[in-house]
């Protein structure tokens, strides 16, 4: 039998966290700019590596990627964040001035979530960023509760 006090208790609202991954300063600006509509924590990086380097020590929830970058293009970081077990599930939205079909396509490859081409549209920027926090929220609770459901599994199965 389960007891009532193993019962998780509701999780503090949690601010989420953004990682803006460009080599363009003015462009990071720009983002960080709308960005400060939502309630959410910034942090910046300046190149692939930079960004990779970020993403293992900061563990955003959403990761706003440039493709051409120096030392790794968006592509190769988003490829290596997405296989990672570590990072797989950050969402990564790639925000460039990329635009032609084969792009998009090398993007989905790479495992983005989805992708903007500049020059952005704040409304559609911020509601695309809203809806990708609160997915990797849901996607968080889900997780969760799943471990909760497997250890409420453990706990009441006879032991002999």
């Amino acid at each position: 039998m389960v007891s009532a006090t193993n019962v998780t208790q509701p999780q503090e609202t949690k601010v989420s966290k953004i990682l803006i991954a460009d080599d363009n300063s003015a462009n990071r600006e720009l983002l960080e700019a709308y960005l400060a509509a939502l309630d959410c924590e910034i942090e910046l990086a300046v190149d692939g590596q930079d960004t990779l380097d970020k993403v293992a020590s900061y563990q955003p929830d959403l990761v706003l990627l440039d493709v051409m970058m120096p030392k790794l293009s968006g592509f190769e970081v988003c490829q290596q964040i997405k296989q990672s077990p570590d990072t797989a599930k950050i969402m990564v939205l790639m925000v460039t001035a990329l635009n032609e079909l084969g792009d998009v396509e090398r993007a989905v490859k790479a495992g983005t979530d989805d992708f903007l081409s500049k020059p952005i549209n704040k409304a559609e920027f911020l509601k695309r960023v809203e809806n990708m926090l609160k997915l990797k929220d849901i996607s968080d609770e889900n997780e969760r509760l799943r471990t909760y459901i497997r250890e409420i599994d453990e706990q009441a199965r006879p032991r002999f």
